[in-house]
């Protein structure tokens, strides 16, 4: 069965290149984004680990770690990671898991679990579903998935956007509307009656109709 939002993110004790760690104590009270690839020295990826790697500061400043994931052996991950900063300008910083049997690949749905149990000769082609982005809460749920075909690189400032919105809406009654980005208007939820939409709002909102209530991003 494949994973959904909400479904607990499987656990895993796994090596990568910062050492042997279980999943869910790694992440510990924070986020986390866990995206993967499909093998090492793949161009598309190539890009994707750097603009990450450039990225890693502003997770860092919403209490989110990343870490990523490539079927091929640890040992191989840190040649590619002298690739990456050569190529992209900036050093992979966050810890890759090595996932040479597929287990954590297969774990999450990302490959059949037919492929088999060794990364050996195995091709980018043939881990084309090894190109998924998940995003993990504190309580250890599943908050996001994305998945990417292995033409087109991933938005990772997409990412943080939603993410943007899922801390904002786990801490208010308010949910985000089309393309919003942090600091613009919200929607008061539906569920949140006119009287405590009054007490949580004294100064009011807009609404172009009585379901969509339109307020100022809470502090």
């Amino acid at each position: 069965m494949s994973l959904r939002i909400n479904d607990t993110a499987p656990d895993f004790t796994t090596e990568t290149t910062q050492g042997t760690i279980n999943f869910h104590e790694w992440i510990g009270d924070g986020w986390a984004v866990l995206f993967s690839h499909p093998k090492d020295f793949t161009p598309v990826c190539t890009t994707e680990l750097g603009y990450m790697a450039g990225l890693d500061p502003e997770f860092k400043k919403r209490n989110v770690k990343i870490i990523g994931l490539s079927v091929d052996p640890v040992e191989s991950h840190g040649k590619w990671a002298a690739d990456i900063q050569e190529t992209q300008g900036h050093a992979v910083t966050f810890p890759m898991i090595g996932d040479p049997q597929l287990k954590v690949a297969k774990l999450y749905d990302m490959l059949p679990a037919d492929a088999g149990d060794t990364s050996e000769g195995r091709t980018a082609a043939t881990n084309a579903t090894v190109r998924t982005v998940f995003v993990v809460g504190p309580d250890k749920k599943i908050k996001l998935t994305l998945s990417y075909p292995m033409s087109t690189g991933r938005n990772f400032d997409e990412v943080l956007r939603v993410i943007d919105s899922m801390q904002l809406t786990a801490s208010h009654k308010v949910a985000t509307p089309v393309n919003w980005r942090s600091g613009e208007d919200v929607i008061i939820l539906p569920s949140v009656s006119e009287e405590e939409a009054k007490a949580k709002y004294p100064d009011g909102w807009r609404a172009p109709k009585p379901y969509l209530r339109i307020v100022a991003q809470p502090k």
